[in-house]
């Protein structure tokens, strides 16, 4: 393994190596009369000779121990994956909370009047006979990138360290906390970027980028009936929610009408994905007008129930008439106009079987009543439309 800087010597691990410092280059930032901050670059492969993870627990007197949660090994795996994907980068720095036994060194060189850093040495002590809960150095922020910088089938990955010196635990607890209870970006946010972005990115990002770019594409065409529906960090007059779409998008990609369109060679045809989106939801929108357009408050249509719902509802009228290709705009209004007389978006009872009877806005957008919509739909559905379509054919 290459040293703390990532070039020269290699360094050894056994038991042989004796104590010594590692020598880094460091910036001290000042911060007030009495805070410090140091900025380095080292081998994240390199860190765990000196830092260890401080983990959340009970002692024996009933007092919380520790700070860290445990290890998330999806979250991992997805950082170690990217990690191993072509020219990776991780631009955030891991927070490190140091003993007094780290100390930094400045350059011989004079500070000039109004600069808040000095360059220098940061020395840190290395000793491989400590055991983890006596070694100089506790992560407070970055855990889970470092454990998947460990997993990764690298030689090293050198990694940006913001680090302080803190006189005890309950400092580095208080400042674990104040790091993590900072506002995360929205993932509203997140997914309206993804389609302007082409760098591999970790898998769960990876899977919302064509959907993002799908529902993009339809909440920009003036001739989508979603033009502006779609409520965004750009739009943010819509009233459908972004992961209501995002969802109803994702289904149908996995499998419905829409993975038809997704060959894995020749990569997706979108244009037909969007022709087939937009003649549904146009005659949802003309079958459904007084439940369209309007605040998931006041229409189940519009809520993330009813859209997830009529997403299963495409793919499965979709399924029907797959012999004729994309359905016209007419053939979906035929197939929805028998559900009209039993769908509540805005006023009256689901009938839901034997007494199921929902009022329309108890309908709420969670797994289980978008399972029970959705049941309810296709049933209906398959009554009224499949059926007795197959009976006449008969």
């Amino acid at each position: 393994m290459k040293n703390a800087n990532g070039k020269g010597k290699t360094v050894r691990r056994s038991s042989s190596v004796k104590k010594r410092e590692l020598r880094l280059p460091a910036i001290r930032v000042d911060q007030g009369e009495n805070r410090q901050l140091f900025s380095f670059a080292v081998d994240g492969k390199f860190l765990p000779e000196f830092v260890t993870i401080s983990r959340i627990r009970r002692e024996s007197s009933g007092d919380i121990g520790g700070y860290q949660r445990p290890e998330i090994r999806s979250h991992i795996s997805d950082i170690r994956r990217y990690l191993e994907s072509p020219d990776p980068m991780i631009p955030n720095a891991i927070v490190i909370a140091f003993d007094d036994r780290v100390a930094f060194e400045p350059a011989d060189r004079e500070a000039k009047d109004g600069e808040f850093s000095t360059i220098g040495e940061l020395v840190i002590p290395i000793d491989p006979a400590l055991a983890d809960e006596e070694k100089p150095g506790w992560v407070v922020d970055g855990q889970q990138r470092l454990a998947a910088i460990r997993d990764a089938k690298l030689e090293s990955f050198p990694i940006c360290v913001v680090a302080f010196v803190a006189e005890d635990t309950e400092e580095q607890r208080e400042q674990f906390i104040l790091v993590n209870s900072t506002k995360p970006l929205p993932k509203g946010l997140i997914y309206e970027l993804l389609p302007s972005t082409s760098t591999h990115l970790p898998e769960l990002l990876e899977r919302k980028r064509f959907p993002s770019t799908l529902l993009a594409r339809l909440n920009s065409d003036s001739e989508s009936p979603l033009y502006k529906q779609v409520k965004t960090p750009t739009n943010p007059d819509g009233v459908i929610k972004d992961n209501s779409v995002l969802r109803m998008l994702e289904n149908s990609l996995t499998d419905g009408v829409l993975y038809r369109f997704n060959d894995v060679a020749e990569g997706p045809d979108m244009d037909s994905m969007v022709t087939v989106l937009n003649r549904f939801w146009r005659a949802v929108s003309q079958v459904f007008p007084s439940a369209w357009a309007k605040p998931p408050r006041k229409s189940r249509l519009m809520h993330g129930a009813g859209i997830v719902s009529m997403g299963f509802l495409m793919d499965a009228i979709s399924d029907r008439q797959r012999g004729n290709g994309i359905p016209s705009e007419n053939s979906f209004k035929e197939d929805l106009m028998p559900l009209r007389d039993v769908c509540r978006w805005t006023d009256g009872f689901w009938d839901l079987g034997p007494g199921r009877q929902i009022r329309w806005n108890e309908i709420q957008n969670t797994s289980k009543d978008v399972q029970l919509l959705s049941n309810y739909l296709l049933i209906q559905y398959k009554q009224r439309v499949w059926s007795r379509s197959e009976s006449a054919v008969a």
